[in-house]
């Protein structure tokens, strides 16, 4: 079992920045990509940023230039810097994890429980 905790939400103004983290736990398997999520009330879940096992981002249009995903191989942590925050960036946000298994080269998605990002003006 894969198990992904989320930290680092809260609320700011608008025009300040927050950092969220996203740390994998369990054991025998290998990360390949991780991803931020968010879902805003009555809005359906849209991806943020995402970041393969070699480096490579994607974002949404809404935040390029604001926001940077990174990740910590080692640790199976994820990160999103989130700066000059708006109030539309309020939302739940997600991390996720898609993950093989060694043992049999399966592959498998994971969610985290979501940590509130608001935003004030």
């Amino acid at each position: 079992q894969v198990q992904l905790v989320e930290s680092g939400g809260g609320l700011v103004q608008a025009g300040g920045s927050l950092r969220l983290s996203c740390a994998a736990s369990g054991s025998r398997f290998t990360i390949y990509a991780m991803g931020w999520y968010r879902q805003a009330p009555g809005k359906q879940r849209e991806l943020v940023a995402s970041i393969a096992s070699g480096g490579t981002t994607d974002y949404a249009d809404s935040v390029k230039g604001r926001f940077t995903i990174s990740e910590d191989n080692a640790n199976n942590t994820a990160y999103l810097q989130m700066n000059s925050l708006k109030p539309e960036d309020t939302a739940v946000y997600y991390c996720n994890a898609r993950i093989v298994w060694h043992f049999n080269s399966a592959s498998d998605i994971y969610w985290g429980q979501g940590t509130q990002v608001t935003v004030s003006s």
